[in-house]
Formats: C-alpha cells, sequence, structure tokens
C-alpha cells in the first residue's frame, strides 16, 4: 500500500489550500480504512489533526482546527483531501495521511504517505 500526499504551498494568512492523498496497492479501498491527517511542525510532535471512518461519514477534527478544515474522501479515486481555510501561521507544518485498518483482517496495519510541506506566511 502507497499513500501518496500533494497540495502542499506557500500561502499567506488566510488563504486556502486542498491537499490530496491519493492511496494505492492491491485491493486496497478506503472504506476498508480509516483515514486520518497529521501534521507535524519543526521541532515539534506530529499531532493529529483529522479523522474519516470506514464509513465516509464520521468525523472529527482537533481542536485547533474545527471549523477551518475540511477532511472528505472519494471512494471512486481512492483519494481523501483535507480542504484547508483560515489558514494561520501556526498551521505551518509537513503534512501527513495514514490510513488504519477497520477490519478483522486489516485491524493490524497501518501506512502512512512520505508527507507535504504547509507553509503559511507573508
Amino acid at each position: 500500500v502507497q499513500l501518496v500526499e500533494s497540495g502542499g504551498d506557500l500561502v499567506q494568512p488566510g488563504g486556502s489550500l486542498r491537499l490530496s492523498c491519493v492511496a494505492s496497492g492491491s485491493g486496497f479501498t478506503l472504506n476498508n480504512y480509516v483515514m486520518t491527517w497529521h501534521r507535524q511542525a519543526p521541532g515539534k510532535e506530529r499531532e493529529f489533526v483529522a479523522v474519516i471512518n470506514d464509513d465516509g461519514r464520521t468525523t472529527d477534527y482537533a481542536d485547533s482546527v474545527k471549523g477551518r478544515f475540511t477532511i472528505a474522501r472519494d471512494l471512486a479515486k481512492n483519494t481523501v483531501y483535507l480542504q484547508m481555510i483560515s489558514l494561520k501561521p501556526e498551521d505551518t507544518a509537513v503534512y501527513y495521511c495514514k490510513a488504519v485498518g477497520a477490519r478483522l483482517w486489516n485491524v493490524r496495519n497501518y501506512y502512512w504517505g512520505q508527507g507535504t510541506q504547509v507553509t503559511v506566511s507573508k
């Protein structure tokens, strides 16, 4: 299984970005995995940002991004998105996508992407 993030960029405060995470691999389908976004700023630990469950309807967010970030998925494209608006300098980080198995046969499986850089600055 491979997760490839894209969409990171340099953006001004108040701007918007949409990150994408394309999943590929034999038999991999998003409805068998819980998909999450995490981020890691320089000198800080990696932190949770958002989750979308295998049902595709249940989502949750870190308090710091609630109301500004939206996670969504496209089953046909095997892609998870993170729409980010009203970006702040403190959102600057490398953003990572993660897949965690949601079924008995894959519950021990998890995969990380390589990350995409988001920089919010004037």
